[in-house]
């Protein structure tokens, strides 16, 4: 069965959750919870995203927004592909995360298992969007 969840209304304001690979409790630590709400608020500044309400859980993300350059696929992409890369490179440069080595090694696994990915897998590809509402 495909997980493949797809955006409708482009237009549309959604809710979405996307969580870590095999749900790793990642933003219990401060420096990683500040740079995902630093991301959502470059995206709100500059990739048009109207951020209307989030919930970071340790493992996942709750967002309702809408893009108001009509690409809620597209921003969301970006922002799970940006974020991925900087957690990745917040972790393995953090010296005091003591499980820095066995969070590496399950991102490279999961990555492994995934030919989209090069050498690591911090998201899972999922995001089933829930449209809340469209200007149409």
């Amino acid at each position: 069965m495909s997980r493949k969840y797809k955006f409708g209304e482009k237009s549309g304001a959604y809710f979405i959750s996307f969580a870590t690979v095999n749900w790793i409790d990642v933003f219990t630590r401060d420096i990683y919870f500040s740079s995902i709400i630093e991301s959502l608020d470059f995206c709100r500044k500059n990739k048009g995203m109207e951020l209307y309400g989030y919930c970071i859980m340790p493992s996942h993300i709750h967002l309702i927004f809408r893009s108001a350059l009509n690409d809620p696929s597209g921003l969301i992409r970006d922002f799970k592909g940006f974020t991925s890369k900087k957690m990745l490179q917040l972790i393995e440069d953090n010296p005091q995360e003591s499980r820095k080595e066995w969070m590496l090694w399950m991102f490279s696994r999961a990555g492994i298992k995934n030919s989209n990915n090069v050498n690591y897998q911090f998201w899972q590809q999922h995001n089933q969007p829930i449209e809340i509402w469209s200007l149409l």
